[in-house]
């Protein structure tokens, strides 16, 4: 009876015992499990290098932007950008019906903007005047913060404004999902997890969105359906970041 007891708690105490409990590890926000990689999602910014990008006006990356942190910053004061000249990086490939997750920050005073549909030619010294922007700025300190709502962060420029303001502090990092769909003519934001803006992205719809705009008169605005995505330089020497970038086609 004793051996058998004494074997019986042996069992239970070998059974009961708990395996040791392994350390949790904290993954970046945005980084895409091995099931997206495999179906849908595609890296455009890795954070260590410029591969697949480009900057519009065909001038050297390095001369504005910096790889830090495992994020894209625009921190450089440069002769050529107080002379006017600009650094929009440009994806190298074109897109049409996308959703893109990107997180960004700003510090004090910044402008900048995410573009699509842009085209990219010798003819347009600017993207902004071929492609539709989401404005990425400091609502609290820009000036253009008081040129209205549709001017401010979250908001399809100039047209669109955001239902609400749901920003991260200058200097903490925010992040966008933008859809635009010309299937379905949908586009919208969603910022830090709330949608703020919708709008359509062609149609008669979109004309008359446009035709209220500054954009009105501009011949080759928003026309394009497929196009490289753009981060603006804005010319301020101001610090901007952007990183963990991934891409869904639709």
């Amino acid at each position: 009876m004793k051996k058998l007891s004494l074997l019986l708690l042996l069992t239970l105490t070998f059974a009961c015992k708990e395996k040791p409990k392994e350390e949790p590890t904290e993954e970046p926000e945005m980084s895409i499990t091995s099931t997206e990689k495999e179906s849908e999602w595609t890296v455009l910014f890795d954070g260590t290098s410029w591969d697949g990008w480009h900057v519009y006006s065909g001038r050297e990356i390095e001369e504005a932007w910096s790889l830090q942190d495992g994020a894209m910053l625009l921190n450089k004061i440069t002769e050529a950008r107080k002379d006017g000249e600009r650094f929009n990086m440009v994806t190298d490939k074109e897109y049409t019906n996308f959703v893109l997750s990107i997180e960004w920050m700003v510090n004090s005073g910044a402008n900048s903007g995410i573009m699509w549909g842009v085209v990219e030619d010798e003819k347009y010294n600017e993207p902004y005047i071929t492609g539709p922007e989401i404005q990425v700025l400091d609502n609290t300190s820009h000036p253009d913060a008081k040129n209205g709502t549709t001017h401010q962060a979250g908001a399809l420029y100039d047209m669109v404004s955001p239902t609400q303001d749901v920003v991260k502090p200058v200097g903490e990092w925010n992040h966008y999902l933008i859809t635009v769909n010309h299937d379905t003519n949908v586009g919208n934001v969603v910022l830090n997890g709330t949608k703020i803006t919708e709008f359509p992205v062609n149609g008669e719809a979109w004309d008359a969105m446009v035709a209220k705009s500054k954009f009105a008169t501009w011949e080759v605005f928003g026309k394009s359906k497929t196009g490289k995505i753009v981060l603006q330089d804005h010319g301020e020497p101001i610090v901007i970041g952007y990183r963990n970038i991934k891409i869904k086609e639709l």
